[in-house]
């Protein structure tokens, strides 16, 4: 089977400007049974994960060969780690000089969401395949593109939401909830309620931390100020780098809810509530929210609650003869889940609460079935990887694109919306199912930790209409605009014809 073919790549390179370019891997020269070489792009965090994932994996074909990092302090850090373990790897600070290495197999992303399709699709054109951490995309319009590299260039690109590797448990249930026998679907939930504490606010810009090359840290975002007291991880609560909760922890559940109902296309009908509340900080993304996709089948509501159940209460811990203080505090929990889904049928329901099960209940609340396993995500990647088809994928790049899509236009709505007090954001939701009973919830939430949203006022995003076969809004120039983004050079993210 030819697996790359090199004239019809740079044909592709050379239709499109601004392109990065270079030659294709040594892969479509390999048998099915060689070593496969790997190379980890972003690794202060997930990343760990990757290398840990790939090298329990070795007696399968697969090796560790390169590694990089824009933090050097990082990227030294894993260099000796592999060492230590007896594997010498090469060191890059720019993926570029990496994936012109044309020994490099595969490639798995765990850089910060702005990085994710660009670097997936740089991969790909260069002949890779490719294993992209989620969200895949930081916008609508490049999950796409990631989408269209995949199946042009014929690369076999796996999404990590890992929960898709769990067949025999989150898998069984959803055929026996598609098989109707809970009845129909009436709402779909996913929830994220995880504790996220104040970043804090700096009031000034801060000191890029020494060691990093920050201009390959921004790549295609903005090369602004550093507004946070931490560039690592923080910037999920920033727009220019991150999506919120719902694109870190909840994009996990979102794609659980949306493998449940089957939808493979974006929602005809979009709108969200919340905000940042319970402190004042350098983030901007909501630590409270809820999302509703209008599916013609079933709603998808999905809610995103950072703050406790209640305040925490300060309590007196002694550990080795040492006093000290820390705070005790626990989240919410709705049906059975904290961070999970819960499918909403005629004949009962099924809370998913874990990456890897699913229990089913009858009207009363009495459990008929249980649903637990789960097998590696990677070695599934793997084993596409050999077979060449896409399809043996557990969570194939158009899979990934979707459910983070679903997080981004929720997201759009938020940042197009206005604050309004609760009786006008219930008069505008009041004709979609369930949508007042959630949003009272909220409210609920909110006022157990002391957050009056008749002075704090909630932002409710305005409606959204959107055409799923060009996954373009209608009628709405502004939301259309945050599709995409303008991209910085030379970091751009190429369009890429389906």
């Amino acid at each position: 089977m030819k697996y790359f073919d090199r004239r019809g790549f740079l044909k592709t390179a050379g239709a499109a400007a601004g392109v990065f370019y270079i030659a294709p891997t040594s892969w479509a020269q390999k048998s099915p049974g060689d070593t496969l070489n790997t190379l980890v792009v972003g690794f202060h965090g997930r990343g760990q994960s990757h290398i840990g994932g790939m090298l329990a994996l070795k007696d399968r074909g697969v090796r560790i060969t390169a590694l990089c990092d824009v933090d050097q302090k990082v990227l030294s850090g894993g260099v000796d780690q592999l060492d230590k373990k007896g594997f010498k790897v090469t060191a890059y600070t720019d993926m570029r000089k990496a994936f012109e290495n044309k020994d490099i197999d595969l490639v798995t992303i765990a850089t910060p969401n702005h990085w994710h399709s660009l670097a997936a699709i740089w991969a790909i054109q260069a002949g890779k395949d490719v294993y992209v951490e989620k969200p895949v995309s930081h916008n609508v319009w490049e999950g796409r593109q990631l989408v269209n590299a995949a199946r042009k260039h014929k690369k076999i690109v796996q999404t990590g939401t890992q929960s898709r590797s769990s067949r025999a448990g989150i898998g069984e249930a959803v055929k026996f909830v598609q098989s109707g026998q809970l009845g129909k679907i009436l709402i779909v939930r996913g929830t994220c309620y995880k504790r996220r504490d104040t970043i804090g606010k700096t009031g000034a810009p801060q000191p890029i931390p020494a060691g990093i090359d920050f201009d390959l840290w921004c790549g295609p975002a903005p090369k602004d100020e550093l507004l946070r007291a931490k560039l690592h991880y923080d910037w999920h609560w920033q727009w220019n780098y991150g999506n919120g909760d719902l694109g870190n922890q909840g994009i996990h559940q979102m794609d659980l809810a949306r493998w449940f109902t089957g939808e493979m296309e974006l929602s005809p009908r979009v709108w969200s509530v919340g905000g940042r509340l319970g402190y004042v900080d350098d983030g901007q993304t909501p630590n409270t929210q809820i999302v509703y996709h209008d599916y013609q089948k079933a709603p998808l509501i999905f809610e995103v609650r950072g703050l406790p159940a209640k305040p925490g209460i300060v309590e007196e811990v002694v550990k080795d003869g040492k006093k000290s203080k820390q705070k005790k505090e626990s989240m919410d929990n709705f049906m059975g889940a904290q961070i999970g889904v819960i499918v909403h049928c005629e004949g009962g329901h099924v809370t998913v609460p874990s990456y890897s099960g699913a229990t089913a209940y009858d009207k009363s609340g009495k459990e008929i079935k249980k649903w637990t396993g789960s097998v590696d995500h990677f070695a599934n990647f793997l084993d596409a990887v050999r077979s060449r088809k896409h399809e043996d994928l557990h969570a194939d790049i158009l899979d990934g694109h979707l459910s983070s899509a679903l997080c981004h236009t929720g997201n759009i709505s938020y940042r197009l919306g206005m604050q309004k007090n609760p009786d006008a954001i219930k008069e505008q939701i009041k004709g979609d199912r369930d949508a007042a009973a959630t949003f009272d919830r909220m409210v609920e939430h909110l006022k157990a930790n002391h957050v009056d949203v008749t002075k704090n006022k909630l932002t409710i995003g305005p409606v959204l209409t959107m055409n799923p076969k060009t996954e373009k809004f209608i009628g709405n120039a502004a939301a259309d605009k945050l599709l995409t983004r303008d991209y910085r050079k030379p970091f751009v993210v190429p369009a890429i014809s389906a």
